[in-house]
């Protein structure tokens, strides 16, 4: 397992920090495309509650987000332009690569990072995503969630597993580096359904690894089903213990990008325990020795 700190060190020679944009893209699990009210864990901010306002230019958010850390990050640090919020392949291919040339001429942009689903990357996009793969070190995000359809159907995603492997393959052909979203804890899901899923990411290919723990947000489905009794939340070890029961099972160059997620504390429902930052992120560095 390789922390993604030392991935980023080892890999540009220094720390790096990401600048979140947001572009004013949605989801064809949202628009009506493939269906409505999108993923239902997923907020009105489309995964995007602590990034910047779309209706800025991007590099306006990029300067904005870099003044936010460049007093802690110093001098020597690099910055990735993180397109976070919603789908951000979900546009025309003119679109994305205007905002991706604009996000790579700012001053400190080393790399791009780009979050998407499996289903988004047609033909054009893909030419869009194998240029700036050219021009600068590409990541490429992928919200899987889960391997099980079954899960998928329950949860609103609105596109067949199968398409992800087949998007890995794609991607690493043109040279982007693939980080997988897994989220551990969905409605009806067993440690052996979520482990299939890790297994099955692992044998795709996928380069890095997002994991968080289902957490339910105001205003969402997730709430009803939540309040209704019809899914169970993970306590902080029960947990990561499915975390270190994935880690266990990926190969040693496998990179985690995140051990578990948080959601914004004025909407946060449930689990509590996500909502102290400090106290979750000395029990990982603890548990894991890091």
């Amino acid at each position: 397992m390789i922390t993604a700190n030392k991935h980023f060190r080892d890999a540009f020679g220094h720390k790096m920090y990401k600048a979140s944009i947001s572009l004013d893209v949605t989801c064809p699990n949202r628009d009506g495309s493939k269906g409505v009210g999108g993923c239902i864990f997923c907020s009105e901010g489309g995964s995007g509650e602590f990034a910047a306002q779309r209706s800025d230019p991007v590099s306006k958010q990029i300067e904005d987000a870099v003044d936010q850390v460049k007093g802690k990050a110093g001098k020597d640090a690099g910055y990735i332009a993180y397109f976070q919020s919603f789908t951000n392949t979900y546009c025309s291919s003119n679109y994305l690569e205007n905002a991706l040339t604009e996000a790579s001429e700012c001053e400190g942009i080393e790399a791009v990072s780009v979050a998407t689903r499996p289903d988004c990357l047609g033909p054009e996009i893909m030419d869009v995503l194998e240029r700036q793969a050219k021009r600068m070190p590409l990541y490429v995000e992928l919200g899987l969630q889960t391997g099980n359809d079954n899960t998928a159907r329950i949860i609103n995603r609105c596109y067949e597993t199968k398409e992800y492997p087949e998007a890995v393959a794609a991607l690493k052909d043109i040279g982007a580096n693939v980080i997988t979203h897994i989220i551990f804890g969905l409605p009806g899901e067993t440690k052996d359904i979520m482990m299939d899923t890790v297994k099955m990411c692992r044998d795709s290919g996928s380069d890095g690894y997002k994991f968080t723990c289902l957490y339910v947000l105001k205003n969402t489905p997730l709430e009803k089903l939540y309040y209704d009794n019809k899914v169970e939340i993970l306590e902080m070890e029960e947990y990561f213990d499915i975390v270190e029961e994935a880690i266990r099972i990926l190969p040693e160059s496998a990179v985690i990008h995140r051990f578990t997620g948080d959601g914004p504390k004025k909407s946060l429902i449930a689990p509590l325990w996500t909502m102290n930052k400090r106290q979750v992120i000395n029990y990982i560095n603890r548990r894991f020795g890091l």
